[in-house]
């Protein structure tokens, strides 16, 4: 057998050739170096940044039909009233207190203090000495009331702004006597209206306050004269902001209880029409008017949203002047007026004479029941609802008054 040598001809040589050369490439590179890692930038503080505000948007301009007001302060009055005090007297013999009155009114300082204006009836004189003048030929019934002067600063105690000094018993000693009572009030800083051309004024929680006392009696601010009372009043009410009227009126004792809405006529003295007296001088301006003289209490009554007080009755009466049955009762009025004089609320404290102590406080509330009722008979259309501890509220709310003097 004959053999044959095989040739390759495909190019064996070349190929492996090829390998080798990828084999040793492959077998020394060096693996890669990773790319270096980058450099992280420098922190700096820096505050947040801020977002764009929302462009604003304007509310449409609204026209009121009405002139804009500007506001006005809250201010009102806080007043406090009683009746008749006399606090003793020493003529024609000595009806003092054993304690030289120093305790009459303790019972009821802390209640008349508390008032922005406290008013009083000051009946008879502060006088150390001097004779009377007026005749008083039967004692039992007619008297004349000196009062020493020190007494005065019993009244100071009780916080005393303002008293009446036109009443049957301010002229026991004649017109030196009053003269003088003015004098010692205007020493401790008491104001007082009675005499002709006497008034008070002054200025109260930045209100001018004017207050003007009326009485049938002469020298007097005449309240027998309306159309005079009218006239004053109204030029008052033109320069003051509150105008208080005091009124000395009435017959005497407890079957004057009511208002008799004609002239009264007491022991043969005209003593007026209080009802009619009332109603023109708050037609003329007047804000609130405050009654005594019957020695017993007399009806509330609003008219043109102002209080009127037809009498407060007795008050501190020591000696001379009767405190038995409803003549004991002894009333502290205490009333709220706004800035223009209107009545917003009130109160009647209770409290009854028991001598020699003096007035205190009555926790059966008599005064306040008997003012209620007197108030329900004589003006059961009036907008007051007295209750029966005292609270004197009004029924309705207050209406604009048309005047032409304030």
């Amino acid at each position: 057998m004959t053999t044959h040598s095989i040739h390759f001809t495909f190019p064996y040589r070349a190929l492996i050739s090829i390998y080798l050369v990828l084999v040793g490439v492959g077998c020394s590179s060096a693996p890669p170096k990773p790319a270096p890692a980058p450099t992280p930038p420098a922190v700096t503080h820096q505050a947040p940044p801020v977002a764009p505000e929302p462009p604003s948007v304007v509310a449409p301009e609204i026209t009121s039909p009405f002139p804009e007001v500007p506001p006005q302060p809250s201010r009102k009055l806080h007043i406090g009233a009683v009746g008749d005090v006399m606090l003793g007297t020493d003529f024609p013999e000595n009806w003092l207190a054993d304690d030289d009155g120093a305790s009459i009114l303790t019972q009821v300082v802390p209640i008349l203090r508390q008032p922005d204006i406290t008013f009083i009836n000051l009946e008879g004189t502060l006088m150390d000495g001097g004779e009377p003048v007026k005749q008083c030929p039967n004692p039992k019934t007619c008297y004349l009331f000196r009062t020493p002067q020190r007494y005065v600063k019993y009244l100071v105690e009780a916080g005393v702004d303002v008293a009446s000094l036109a009443n049957n018993h301010a002229r026991d000693f004649g017109e030196t006597g009053r003269s003088n009572t003015m004098q010692v009030l205007n020493d401790a800083g008491i104001r007082h209206s009675g005499l002709e051309g006497d008034v008070a004024s002054w200025e109260v929680n930045g209100l001018r306050v004017a207050l003007i006392a009326y009485s049938p009696f002469a020298n007097s601010h005449d309240f027998l004269d309306l159309p005079k009372a009218q006239e004053t009043v109204r030029d008052l009410a033109a320069s003051h902001d509150i105008v208080i009227v005091s009124m000395h009126a009435g017959a005497e004792g407890e079957e004057f209880t009511h208002v008799t809405f004609e002239r009264e006529v007491f022991h043969g003295e005209n003593r007026g029409d209080a009802y009619a007296f009332a109603h023109a001088v708050i037609d003329a301006g007047a804000d609130l008017v405050i009654g005594h003289g019957p020695h017993v209490v007399r009806a509330l009554e609003l008219y043109k949203d102002r209080l009127i007080a037809y009498s407060l009755g007795n008050f501190a009466t020591y000696f001379g002047i009767s405190v038995t049955g409803k003549k004991g009762y002894a009333p502290i009025l205490l009333v709220d007026l706004d800035a223009q004089g209107r009545f917003i609320e009130g109160r009647i404290v209770s409290t009854i004479q028991r001598r020699p102590v003096g007035p205190v406080i009555d926790y059966q509330h008599r005064v306040a029941k008997e003012m209620a009722e007197l108030t329900r008979a004589d003006f059961p259309n009036t907008p007051l609802s007295i209750g029966a501890f005292g609270s004197i509220l009004r029924l309705d709310q207050p209406q604009p008054v048309v005047s032409s003097v304030k």
